[in-house]
């Protein structure tokens, strides 16, 4: 083997390692500018994405109607001042064409006012508005018109209950004796009649579950609507 083979004989493996290790690098930059393309491109589509569901703030003025539909019975009885309830949309909300908040969202109110009814005298007395909206996952704060309900006023038909037992207490004792019988008698038949109208006397207020009530904001309120 003459000088010149040895010569490139020694060389033709280090000069092939450097050859390998270049193309080894080329490929690895081009690997990493693929995934850096890649990426670039998904993070184009997520901004595309969110660009295409971006919402715009939609204000609904004083009066817009909510049409709700409760979810649970409220009672003049069981409830007070502070309760919360819980109630559907039972109507979409739409301001200039637009649906602002969908049919079934979730809506919240407070009961503002809560009175039991009295057996002889005392008037039952709910009072209930909303507070709150949830619209795609957001709440948001409302206030609105209160619904008051009031029980009607018993005394005269109380009067009227104790007024027959104590006439009928005096026919009784007048048959009895007549006099002091009937004097016996009507205090006897007032107790009575008393004892009747507490018995029946008590009409408190019931909202049952389901029942559809209407209310309207009394302050604008401001909901992202998409699109």
């Amino acid at each position: 083997m003459n000088v010149s083979s040895r010569r490139l004989s020694l060389f033709s493996a280090p000069a092939l390692a450097v050859i390998f290790l270049m193309v080894g690098c080329s490929s690895s930059q081009n690997d990493t500018h693929q995934a850096g393309g890649q990426q670039d491109a998904e993070k184009s589509r997520g901004l595309l994405s969110g660009l295409m569901e971006s919402s715009t703030p939609v204000t609904l003025p004083v009066g817009t109607p909510f049409q709700v539909t409760l979810d649970q019975t409220l009672a003049s009885n069981r409830n007070r001042p502070g309760d919360d309830f819980e109630a559907s949309l039972a109507q979409p909300v739409v301001f200039e064409g637009k649906t602002v908040i969908p049919k079934g969202a979730r809506v919240r109110g407070i009961v503002v006012d809560a009175v039991e009814s009295g057996r002889l005298k005392g008037v039952a007395r709910l009072q209930i508005e909303l507070r709150q909206v949830e619209v795609r996952s957001k709440s948001y704060d409302v206030e609105t018109t209160s619904i008051t309900r009031r029980g009607s006023n018993h005394n005269r038909r109380n009067l009227g209950f104790i007024g027959g037992g104590t006439a009928g207490g005096a026919l009784i004792g007048a048959i009895a004796g007549g006099g002091k019988g009937a004097a016996i008698g009507a205090a006897v038949g007032a107790g009575a009649g008393t004892a009747g109208a507490a018995a029946t006397g008590k009409k408190d207020i019931l909202i049952p579950a389901e029942t559809s009530l209407s209310f309207k904001l009394t302050q604008p309120v401001t909901i992202q609507v998409k699109g």
